[in-house]
């Protein structure tokens, strides 16, 4: 542990001393999000972007210095892997900051993810089992053999950058769902290993800490409102590093322990519950647009965020809710790997926190508004209940009349007692 440790505080220094330094460079060559009117859009100021940038760097630093360390020598020595990670990871990176910088268009995006994927083979990361989700077919496990192998973990890798890079919509919401996700896929790694399910000289939990540590570096200054933006460059690198941990962890084990299904799926399925209802949204929509002739691959508003948002939640509060949402899920999958004699009852507080999540999402923004409805109240009804103040009088026009013995006009308050002689009425 203590080795993984030291690489995690490297990403983590790294990202963090950097991420000011590439900022103020984005700034310099005109690398600046300009906010838009677009619903997708939450930002009001511009914002520099190629935070990924600084994620990169910190990732090969992490990777320079684990590869010197006792602790990893096998792991660099007797394998190709992580020479193909720095490539696909690097193809990754440069195919995401050119789309930042002059907006590549989505088949040549996928192209590049093709690309990098196809690195990942070429050198040895590559699954070896495809797990089954709750045994279809009645089949727990299948072997894949030399012929599919590469073309399932380009596949798989192409997922898991898409997928990322869907949830990259709020400020801290993508690094802070990698990270959550990276920690469990550790976590697990880990017990794999305690029950000699797992080679030492396996890469995944490697790859998993660094990828919390670059998130956990970058995050203050992508906390909302953000400083930058990791762009696409650090979405679609950071679904590799993702992708390569479920690879190597869930991809090459065939025993049956508790969690190994959820957590070779659970990266892909977490992004894919946090947004399942904007994804069957974005399935109508390519269906309509195809019908209308319409590009394919036109963004909307319609991701899980923007609907938090619309609810009234505000960017903070959506961010910190799906993370929940992701930690839960991790939760849930974990506990029975490191308590396997607890029975349902250790699930208890996670459906505890998971109705309550739902009531908060649901029903403090509504909550919310009409308490501050009430507060202010109808405006006939501000005042009620501070003691009734009596309506001021609004005084009758002024009637001038003229005395026919005097000549003098007299106001309305004033009586005529004679020649010359007035006073003022007064009430009795």
């Amino acid at each position: 542990m203590a080795g993984y440790a030291v690489v995690l505080a490297v990403a983590l220094g790294v990202t963090f001393l950097l991420t000011p330094i590439v900022r103020i460079l984005a700034i310099r060559f005109g690398a600046v999000v300009s906010p838009s009117s677009d619903a997708r859009h939450v930002h009001t100021r511009p914002t520099p972007t190629l935070g990924g940038m600084a994620m990169f760097v910190g990732f090969l630093a992490a990777i320079a210095v684990a590869s010197q360390m006792h602790q990893f020598h096998d792991m660099f020595q007797s394998s190709s892997e992580p020479f193909g990670i720095i490539l696909g990871a690097g193809v990754m990176f440069v195919v995401g900051g050119l789309d930042d910088l002059i907006d590549v268009s989505p088949p040549a995006k996928v192209a590049g993810q093709v690309v990098a994927a196809s690195l990942l083979g070429f050198y040895g990361v590559v699954m070896l089992y495809f797990r089954m989700p709750f045994n279809l077919f009645h089949t727990d496990t299948v072997v894949l053999g030399s012929q599919f192998a590469p073309l399932v973990t380009a596949l798989w890798v192409v997922l898991m950058t898409n997928a990322v890079n869907l949830i990259d919509g709020l400020d801290g919401l993508a690094v802070g769902i990698v990270a959550i996700a990276g920690s469990a896929l550790f976590l697990f790694a880990d017990r794999l290993f305690k029950q000699n399910y797992l080679d030492g000289t396996n890469i995944g939990p490697l790859i998993a800490i660094i990828a919390v540590g670059v998130c956990l570096g970058f995050l203050p200054f992508n906390w909302h409102p953000s400083k930058i933006m990791m762009g696409d460059a650090g979405a679609l690198f950071l679904g590799v590093l993702l992708a390569v941990p479920t690879i190597t962890i869930g991809g090459r084990t065939d025993h049956a322990f508790s969690g190994n299904t959820f957590f070779f799926f659970g990266p892909l399925l977490i992004p894919v519950l946090i947004l399942g209802v904007p994804i069957l949204d974005t399935v109508f929509s390519f269906l309509r647009r195809m019908i209308r002739r319409q590009h394919w691959h036109q963004a909307d508003a319609g991701h899980l965020h923007h609907r938090l948002m619309r609810l009234g939640h505000g960017p903070r509060r959506t961010v910190v809710i799906l993370w929940a949402w992701t930690a839960l899920l991790s939760g849930v999958a974990l506990v029975p790997t490191y308590f396997p004699h607890s029975g349902s009852n250790a699930l208890v507080p996670f459906v505890v926190a998971a109705l309550a999540l739902l009531l908060l999402a649901w029903f403090h923004p509504g909550i919310r508004s009409r308490r501050g409805a009430q507060r202010a109240g109808p405006p006939s009804q501000r005042h009620r209940g501070r003691g009734r103040r009596r309506p001021r009088r609004t005084p009758p026009p002024t009637r001038v009349t003229g005395s026919p013995v005097t000549g003098v006009f007299l106001g309305p308050r004033e009586k005529n007692l004679g020649p010359g002689l007035t006073r003022s009425s007064t009430r009795q």
